[in-house]
């Protein structure tokens, strides 16, 4: 089968033909109908060689949907043909975090070594994906492929960091959505889906900030060294309740610390790595914040009966398997309007 991989440091992923995969006992073989592309795998290809945790090549692709293929011995509650969507963040299944659904957040998955598809294990950019687990899938329930593959990154993130500040954001309450790209066009319809709090979006790109507006934003600031005045203009001396910061370099994070008022909820979810300024007299008095890591298979269930509901939709653009690489360098260039979303089998 044909196979977007990652193969040389520093190079560019490859279109190349692996073997196809076979699921042994337990696992289930999905025909992949639909894979995102996801700016935190241009991430992971510019880590130096002394640093990079996962083995090459490595088979690109953590959000994925498909058609079952083939089913492993003792798989039972699928069939062949049936459509689903993969829960990417694998854990073991056992430990506390596991049990209650948040396989994010699981125990044990560093110490057994378990990783995520495309995130270090075959990823969903081939003609065919190996699901380790039959609890990993979700169904589809009738949603279209390409509009949903988004949602188990793209969509599942930003509502698992919304979800935890929901009582923040009642009547009267500003929320700012700091990068407005693949994440944050979400998470503004989101908030705008689950929230009665105004909604601020902040971006470098007038293309993003206008599809922030398109996607239901109250009001668009050019994200700059102003840009905490422009909000504080609007917000007044109360500042904002919430704030997702869907980059994380330093400058997004220190408009995030500018803009937060008393009491807000701070959640640093992309994965610039920039540290937040925590400390008395740093901050307003009792700003919480978290980074997050994507969600739980509940919470997946959740975004997806949103999109069937059509409280939420992913601004998208397709590419063949054979384009993926040309996908990559428009999402490194800035140039993905919403998110790119690759067709192995179309």
């Amino acid at each position: 089968m044909k196979a977007l991989q990652y193969r040389t440091i520093g190079a560019p992923p490859e279109v190349v033909t692996v073997p196809d995969p076979e699921p042994g006992p337990g696992q289930v073989l999905l025909k992949v109908t639909a894979a995102g592309v996801c700016h935190s795998d241009i991430a992971v290809m510019g880590w130096p060689a002394e640093g990079f945790p996962y083995g090459l090549p490595l088979t690109l692709g953590h959000e994925g949907v498909g058609t079952v293929a083939a089913l492993g011995a003792g798989v039972t509650g699928l069939s062949e043909g049936d459509a689903v969507a993969v829960y990417g963040p694998w854990g073991c299944g056992a430990c506390a975090k596991c049990a209650e659904g948040k396989e994010n957040y699981c125990l044990r998955a560093d110490e057994l070594g378990i990783h995520p598809p495309g995130l270090g294990r075959p990823g969903s950019m081939a003609e065919y994906l190996l699901v380790d687990d039959p609890r990993h899938l979700v169904p589809l329930d009738g949603l279209d492929p390409v509009a949903a593959v988004p949602l188990t990154d793209a969509g599942l993130t930003p509502y698992h960091a919304v979800k935890k500040s929901l009582p923040k954001l009642g009547p009267g309450s500003t929320a700012v959505v700091i990068g407005a790209g693949g994440l944050g066009h979400v998470a503004i319809q989101l908030l705008r889906a689950l929230t009665s709090a105004r909604v601020i979006a902040l971006d470098v790109s007038e293309d993003k900030l206008r599809l922030a507006r398109e996607v239901g934003a109250h009001e668009t600031v050019r994200s700059d060294d102003k840009a905490v005045d422009a909000v504080r203009k609007i917000t007044g001396p109360v500042g904002a309740q919430a704030v997702f910061d869907f980059v994380g370099v330093a400058p997004t994070v220190r408009t995030a610390a500018g803009v937060a008022g008393v009491e807000a909820d701070v959640a640093l979810v992309g994965i610039g790595g920039a540290p937040f300024p925590v400390g008395f007299g740093l901050t307003p008095f009792e700003v919480s914040v978290s980074a997050p890591y994507w969600g739980s298979r509940g919470e997946l269930m959740e975004v997806l009966a949103l999109a069937r509901a059509g409280a939420v939709s992913v601004h998208t653009e397709t590419y063949s398997l054979d384009d993926a690489p040309l996908a990559y360098e428009r999402l490194h260039e800035g140039k993905v309007n919403g998110r790119a979303v690759i067709l192995p089998n179309g």
